[in-house]
């Protein structure tokens, strides 16, 4: 296989594998694989695996598998291998007919296990869990040998067998690699290889009640598939060692493991086991919460494949661990939104206004633009009449000097529309500002004053009469500190969720060119970010959750650091 040209190494792996086809390793083959456990569903740091994955077996014209690590049967589920698989395929990315499951080699793992019985290289354990740690050793101190490591082979064979059968409870026995139990490598102190457990498995049923562990069943997986180059995460890089003793003594095909640093990111956490916790607690709305880091939650947020991908470009791969702000994510959906997102009106905090000299039974059809970033995009009307909504925050009874909006005796432009000026507030008994009466100009219809008098500021608007009532989803971040899982003082990560992470807003306006959205569409509501229309979504009434602010933070990141 040839290099191609546009493949200009631009990452360690990438260099590799360059090289690899290069000197005609693996016969110029490359074949990568995307190993996820089905015990959750996928997240932001996924998405970085998968995009590398699936991105060099791309780039290098070669293939890509899907495989489910299915191996503990207590915690996986079918629905995490069907989340899998639509996150992997919304990514933009596809299996083709390489869709594999460590489960399908179960038979294929216990036969490797009884040769490295017979070559001496496994036995069975009785010890117990609390036993196997305190027999381990430190990372100063050496492990002791297990009472149970002198075993025949014969015995072996016979309980191991028996384990298969199902004469023991969870837990009693384990069969263990014989390795080295004074070794630096403590991923290499006799290891556990299978362990009984007496449950269903979502894909063989009740055919099995040992399972091989993680360790063991991964390696053996990739040889059989003939995988090139194994990439895994920076934490399996002391696992490396035990991957290739395995499939040394078991003299089978050997991949190249390669680690590469986790993705970190800022006011988030990054662990499923974590997530279980966020979600069984009831502090997020399940797994495709917008607040989530999940890939589905991301979608349902309004974030773009394009988007994802574009930003695990950008945050490349390396070595080092490091962590990114999360402002370079917001940047990179802010970027293609920008790009694509139609242009609509949406009045979050409504504050009704009456045009007095505009003629009651009188619609304006005014033309809207719908990106000014796609000219293709075109135009729309929007309908305008003499009740509008204006947003709270756009008026001021006794504004300060840099305050530029609507006040009383004050014109400004409404956009696509016409100047207003505020003649009078109206407001309750209990003081509060209920409605702005206010006269128009009709000779500024869709532009400037012909007397040349300018305005300071342009508001969006809408209809009172056309719009829709809509509930909108203010999200911020899940957690108040950058590193929720660093913590001097050793309090929990949840300790650390800000309890301002969502603003529920029932009463907006939309335009009506809203009512046609579906749950997935994404929208720049103007002036204020980019909303997605939610599946919380009916024709009653529509729900949009902000994707993003339309202020960049990166920007100011990146001045920082400079």
């Amino acid at each position: 296989m040839a290099v191609p040209e546009s493949a200009a190494p631009s990452n360690f792996i990438k260099d590799i594998v360059t090289e690899d086809i290069k000197t005609g390793k693996y016969d110029g083959r490359v074949h990568t694989r995307f190993p996820p456990e089905p015990n959750g569903y996928l997240h932001i740091g996924h998405a970085k695996s998968i995009c590398l994955n699936f991105g060099i077996a791309a780039e290098f014209n070669g293939l890509c598998n899907l495989r489910m690590d299915d191996t503990n049967p207590t915690k996986e589920e079918v629905e995490y291998v069907e989340s899998i698989k639509q996150d992997v395929r919304w990514l933009g990315f596809d299996w083709q007919e390489r869709m594999y499951y460590a489960s399908n080699y179960f038979g294929r793992f216990y036969e490797c296990a009884v040769d490295l019985i017979k070559k001496g290289r496994a036995y069975v354990c009785d010890l117990g869990p609390d036993e196997v740690r305190q027999y381990r050793g430190t990372l100063t101190e050496p492990g002791k040998e297990s009472p149970y490591r002198s075993r025949s082979t014969e015995e072996n064979l016979d309980l191991f067998e028996r384990m298969r059968k199902g004469e023991f409870p969870d837990g009693s026995r384990t069969l263990r690699a014989k390795i080295d139990m004074a070794s630096g490598n403590i991923n290499m102190r006799d290891p556990v290889i299978y362990r009984i457990l007496h449950a269903e498995h979502h894909m063989t049923g009740d055919k099995w009640c040992i399972y091989p562990m993680y360790d063991y069943a991964h390696c053996i997986s990739d040889s059989i598939e003939g995988i090139t180059h194994s990439i895994c995460t920076l934490e399996f890089e002391d696992h490396r060692p035990l991957y290739d003793w395995f499939l040394n003594e078991l003299g089978m095909y050997h991949p190249q493991q390669i680690e590469f640093a986790r993705l970190n990111l800022t006011y988030t956490v990054m662990s499923k086991r974590k997530f279980i916790q966020l979600v069984e607690g009831g502090h997020v709305r399940g797994w495709d919460d917008p607040r989530m880091p999940t890939i589905s939650g991301l979608r349902r947020r309004g974030y773009t494949p394009e988007s994802v991908r574009n930003f695990c470009d950008r945050i490349g791969v390396a070595k080092a661990a490091s962590t990114v702000d999360m402002a370079l994510l917001e940047y990179c959906i802010r970027e293609d939104l920008n790009r694509r997102a139609q242009r609509m009106m949406a009045v979050l905090r409504p504050l009704k206004v009456i045009i007095t000299n505009y003629p009651e039974d009188r619609v304006d059809e005014l033309e809207a633009i719908n990106n000014p970033e796609d000219p293709s995009a075109g135009t729309r009307k929007v309908p305008f009449s003499r009740e509008l909504y204006i947003e709270q925050e756009d008026f001021m009874e006794d504004p300060p000097k840099q305050f530029f909006r609507l006040a009383p005796g004050r014109e400004v432009r409404l956009r696509y529309a016409y100047f207003i000026k505020c003649a009078e507030v109206v407001k309750d008994g209990a003081g509060n500002i209920i409605e702005l009466h206010c006269t128009y100009d009709p000779a500024t219809r869709g532009g400037d004053a012909p007397d040349g008098r300018k305005v300071k500021a342009t508001l969006h608007w809408v209809s009172a009469e056309h719009s829709l009532e809509a509930e909108v989803r203010l999200y911020d971040y899940l957690f108040t500190q950058a590193n929720p899982e660093e913590d001097e003082e050793g309090r929990d990560f949840i300790s650390k969720l800000n309890s301002k992470s969502l603003e529920v807003l029932p009463n907006c306006r939309i335009e009506p060119a809203l009512a046609a959205a579906t749950p997935g569409n994404t929208y720049q509501f103007e002036r204020l970010g980019y909303f997605c229309a939610d599946p919380d979504s009916s024709a009653r009434k529509p729900v949009f959750n902000r994707t993003v602010t339309l202020k960049d933070t990166w920007a100011k990141v990146q001045k920082r650091e400079k």
